[in-house]
C-alpha cells in the first residue's frame, strides 16, 4: 500500500498571505462592481436627460428649462439636496429621480425631496411641484407604489419614453 502525500502543513505566514491576497481581490472586485453600477446610473441619467431636453414636456405642460444633477447646499439651513432632473416653467416644477433600476424605497426618498427643495430654493416655494420616477427597470410593486403616491412613472419603450401620469398630483 502506498502512502499518500499530503500538502505540507500551512503556516501562520502562508495563511496570512492568502487572507491578504483574498482581501485585495475582494477590494478590486468591489471597485469594479461600483464602477459598473455608477456607469449604469450615468447611462440612465443621460438617456432621460436627453429625452426631456428634446421634448421639454411633462404631464401635458411645456417647460422652459431643465437642470441635470442639480445640487444646492445651504450652510445657514445645514441642508443639502441633489436632484437628478428638474424641469421649470413659470408656475410649476418637476423633480425627477432617475434610476437604472428603481426600488420601492426610491419612491419614499423622492417624496422627501419636495420639502428639502422648497427650503433650498425659496424662489420656487409657491410653484406647483410634480414628481417623477424614471428608470429602465422597476422592481416589483415599485410602479404601484409610485402611482399610489401620485408620482409619475417614466420608462423607456424602444426609442421613446412612456410617462404614466394619469394619477399625478401636485405637491
Amino acid at each position: 500500500m502506498r502512502s499518500k502525500k499530503f500538502p505540507p502543513k500551512a503556516t501562520f505566514e502562508s495563511v496570512w498571505a492568502l487572507i491578504q491576497e483574498n482581501a485585495r481581490t475582494i477590494k478590486a472586485m468591489q471597485k469594479e462592481i461600483g464602477g459598473i453600477s455608477k456607469s449604469n446610473g450615468e447611462v440612465a441619467d443621460s438617456y432621460f436627460f436627453n429625452s426631456f431636453s428634446t421634448s421639454m414636456q411633462f404631464a401635458g405642460q411645456e417647460y422652459d428649462n431643465i437642470s441635470h444633477n442639480l445640487i444646492r447646499k445651504s450652510k445657514k439651513l445645514n441642508l443639502q439636496g441633489e436632484y437628478d432632473l428638474v424641469l421649470y416653467n413659470c408656475t410649476s416644477i418637476v423633480i425627477m429621480e432617475v434610476k437604472y433600476k428603481a426600488h420601492k424605497d426610491d419612491v419614499e426618498k423622492l417624496m422627501k425631496k419636495v420639502e428639502t427643495f422648497k427650503l433650498l430654493f425659496p424662489e420656487y416655494a409657491n410653484f406647483t411641484v410634480y414628481l417623477g420616477l424614471a428608470a429602465f427597470h422597476f422592481e416589483e410593486n415599485t410602479e404601484e407604489a409610485s402611482i399610489e403616491q401620485g408620482v409619475a412613472v417614466i420608462k423607456q419603450k424602444g426609442k421613446n419614453i412612456i410617462i404614466n401620469d394619469a394619477h399625478l398630483k401636485a405637491f
